[in-house]
């Protein structure tokens, strides 16, 4: 079977949209609550919940990750950058796993990979620091065997492929097969390298007939797409219906 993470970003996102200048996260007037829709998420079938903390906090706080965890049945993954605040953040936390991301403060929402081949000092001292906490570390990267090889030799338990360039290409039938050849030989390479992996951004209730097909993933975190369904069906019914399709 392979696993769903809900990632809630974009519930956060709407609620700031509106009520970033409050004092309060939640309660009253001010909706969506992020933390009740992870909730949520749960019970129609998440096998996880992803929440990334940005340095700028322009979507989620840290008050909605503390109390997701008040009351969370499943686990949580924490997204993060590599920066110092950022890590030493984390482990007060100390989430079910980090998942190491890029940061560029002019980005809507997180764009490409993180290169580990070219902060590789930093990123061995963050995943140490992390994994001695007792805290598992995924690295987000682009599928690239040189940045699988650099997750494998600073000790990163497992990588979450990003799948942006995928998603961009389905309607183009032969970039689409491109870009999965693509996903395909990052997935073989981390796999002969002893990584776990997973993958996410971009996937969809289209392309996720091609995504799934990347059988030996563990995991798709997805968010957006979900997040969007419910619009119109309600977050349980998104949950749900992207859990089927992942495993039909």
């Amino acid at each position: 079977m392979i696993l769903l993470g809900v990632n809630i970003d974009h519930v956060a996102t709407l609620r700031q949209a509106r009520y970033r200048d409050e004092e309060n996260t939640f309660g009253g007037f001010v909706e969506p609550d992020p933390a009740q829709m992870a909730w949520l998420a749960e019970d129609a079938g998440a096998d996880g919940i992803t929440m990334h903390i940005r340095e700028d906090r322009r979507h989620v706080q840290v008050e909605d990750v503390q109390r997701y965890q008040e009351k969370m049945k499943t686990r949580l993954n924490l997204e993060t950058s590599m920066s110092l605040e950022m890590v030493q953040l984390a482990q007060e936390i100390n989430p079910d796993s980090v998942c190491l991301v890029p940061e560029n403060r002019k980005e809507v929402t997180t764009e490409g990979g993180l290169d580990v081949c070219g902060n590789i000092e930093r990123a061995n001292e963050v995943v140490r620091e992390l994994l001695q906490n007792g805290i598992p570390v995924s690295m987000f990267i682009d599928p690239d065997p040189h940045q699988l090889e650099a997750c494998a030799k600073i000790g990163a338990p497992w990588v979450e492929l990003h799948t942006g360039s995928f998603a961009r290409a389905w309607y183009d039938s032969e970039r689409r097969e491109k870009e999965l050849s693509i996903l395909r030989e990052g997935m073989r390479v981390g796999l002969e390298l002893g990584l776990r992996v997973n993958a996410g951004h971009g996937i969809n209730y289209e392309n996720v007939e091609g995504a799934k097909t990347l059988e030996s993933i563990y995991e798709f975190n997805i968010g957006h797409s979900i997040i969007s369904r419910s619009l119109n069906t309600g977050l349980v019914e998104s949950v749900k219906k992207m859990r089927t399709l992942l495993n039909q």
